[in-house]
């Protein structure tokens, strides 16, 4: 669970500062400042606030009390012909609730997909498989130091659980999230386009996802530093380029998705 605050919203009331019952809420010109020393996340703030400058983000959760709100859902999957999938964050961090909640989904007939960065132990991917309907599987960048200075770590782990999960015939959409100067160049494109061809099986079809900042306003919400700033989404001629180098390995692939 975590504390997110809209300065635009506040509008000074002092509520959340009066019944904070640890007393982790300061008005400032800045707005509310909470010491997180003091704050034991109760929501308490969240409660009393009238414009929801102040929210709480996220709760703890059963198995039951998640497949509840899905058969809510059903009506729109029978609809649609969807289903449920399963993000994060990692969902393979947590592979016991997640297994609990495929095998109910299974029981209700309910199509299955998970969103991994395929960063897990492989025998949990596997397992997870064999559960699981359909895959969307991220590559950021074939180069295993460019991948450890963007995202903390190699990629040795994450193409290694592609290749096993490919030889299963697991049904995969790969993912190529596009940012430019980062995973945009020619080099890590075609790389990316040949490993991609020779996974066993069908070939698969490559997704393109530009890249977009939503995730600052979140990152300012919850007062954590970040670095996106300097990020932005590959123009409209290198998309084109991206799409050709694929076709030229006889993928398809596509903006979004």
């Amino acid at each position: 669970m975590q504390k997110m605050y809209s300065h635009n919203k506040c509008i000074g009331c002092r509520e959340c500062v009066t019944a904070c019952p640890r007393q982790a809420c300061t008005l400032t010109s800045d707005g509310i400042v909470t010491n997180v020393d003091l704050c034991a996340l109760c929501g308490t703030c969240a409660e009393v606030c009238p414009t929801r400058a102040t929210e709480m983000s996220g709760r703890l959760a059963t198995v039951d009390g998640i497949m509840e709100m899905i058969d809510k859902e059903t009506i729109f999957f029978d609809q649609s012909s969807g289903g449920v999938t399963f993000s994060g964050g990692e969902p393979l961090y947590h592979p016991e609730l997640l297994t609990e909640l495929l095998d109910a989904c299974a029981t209700r007939e309910i199509h299955r997909t998970i969103d991994t960065s395929g960063f897990a132990r492989t025998e949990v991917l596997l397992d997870i498989a064999r559960r699981t309907d359909h895959f969307l599987y991220d590559l950021k960048l074939m180069d295993s130091e460019r991948h450890r200075q963007h995202t903390g770590v190699g990629n040795e782990l994450i193409l290694h659980n592609l290749k096993a999960l490919a030889e299963t015939n697991a049904s995969i959409n790969v993912r190529v999230p596009l940012i430019r100067d980062v995973n945009d160049d020619d080099e890590n494109i075609e790389q990316t386009a040949i490993f991609v061809a020779a996974l066993a099986g069908d070939k698969r079809t490559v997704n393109l996802l530009p890249y977009h900042n939503i995730a600052l306003k979140k990152y300012e919400k919850l007062g954590q530093p970040h670095s996106l700033n300097s990020m932005s989404e590959p123009d409209e001629q290198a998309q084109v380029r991206i799409i050709e180098i694929f076709k030229k390995h006889g993928l398809a692939a596509a903006i979004g998705g």
